[in-house]
């Protein structure tokens, strides 16, 4: 567990303990998890501060209802596919949930760009920055990728992947010294020399790294999640950023089941073809042997379009 986790866990443990009556909606799977850190890469977590609404809220919007009603889980269920099937995305707005992540720097810069959410980052201008900085398993070592320009290609080998691992390792290490040097404080907050003022941690912060950890609270609605999910737990996202997206995946699953039940089959799982494709596509059921040449498709396009129809 990590030094963060250490301070909080006895706060962690008094919110999980404490429970009150509600005529709210509770989701029983999400009031399991509640408050529950469950760690992502090195360092990093993801918990559940926080919820408002459940499946029976996005059938209540749809419906315009008073109430959860007397209709089967079936009929909500049905409801629910509707909806997603046919892009109806407001209902899935009702439904909120807060969310508190720790994560390297550099997947908090990919993460915000889906500018969705309320976000409260934790401030280096305010408080000093632990010692905790993301360092890849070799596995996740890889090359540029020679066909994606923002992508990975082949693992590098042992031998280059130590030498990375070093460098990376002693460029966090020397950054966070020199950090604190700048401050004119030691990891204790005691200060090194009477004689220096000592740097603003405005200021100081500078020369981190992006693989330092920092932390927010997010909160987003379904709606917003889900396209936030349907992107960053693609197969093609960044590992990093992916491995945050899985563990809410399972969150949500808990959360709000027959609506990712639906957002699986229709969003995750499913593909969407343009229409010189669909025409492609109509030969082809039609017995029609296709090529690229008979399409108006580029090589890309093709190619993408030939992997979704060999998709397992």
């Amino acid at each position: 567990m990590n030094k963060l986790l250490n301070e909080q866990a006895a706060e962690i443990e008094r919110s999980r303990q404490e429970k009150a009556p509600t005529r709210r909606a509770v989701s029983s799977g999400l009031e399991e998890i509640l408050f529950k850190a469950m760690p992502v890469l090195d360092h990093g977590f993801v918990r559940v501060v926080d919820y408002m609404g459940d499946d029976g809220a996005v059938v209540q919007a749809a419906r315009v209802s008073y109430g959860r009603g007397t209709r089967k889980v079936n009929e909500d269920r049905g409801l629910i596919h509707y909806l997603l099937r046919h892009w109806h995305t407001t209902p899935f707005e009702m439904a909120e949930i807060k969310l508190h992540v720790k994560m390297p720097i550099f997947v908090a810069r990919q993460w915000i760009r889906h500018r969705m959410a309320n976000i409260n980052e934790y401030s280096a201008r305010y408080s000093i920055l632990d010692r905790e900085f993301y360092i890849p398993a070799p596995e996740q070592l890889a090359a540029q990728s020679v066909q994606n320009r923002q992508g990975r290609g082949a693992v590098v080998d042992p031998q280059e992947a130590r030498y990375v691992l070093n460098l990376l390792t002693e460029d966090a290490q020397r950054n966070y010294d020199h950090y604190l040097d700048m401050l004119n404080h030691d990891e204790a907050g005691q200060r090194l020399d009477d004689k220096r003022q000592g740097l603003a941690r405005e200021l100081a912060r500078m020369n981190l790294s992006l693989n330092f950890y920092t932390q927010w609270y997010w909160k987003t609605d379904l709606h917003n999640l889900m396209n936030f999910l349907r992107l960053r737990a693609d197969p093609h996202a960044q590992y990093e950023i992916r491995a945050y997206a899985e563990v809410i995946l399972d969150v949500m699953k808990k959360w709000v089941p027959l609506t990712f039940e639906a957002f699986r089959e229709h969003r995750l799982e499913a593909a969407t073809f343009s229409g010189e494709a669909v025409k492609a596509l109509r030969k082809m059921l039609a017995g029609e042997k296709v090529e690229q040449s008979d399409t108006s498709m580029s090589k890309r396009e093709w190619e993408e379009f030939l992997a979704i129809l060999a998709r397992k």
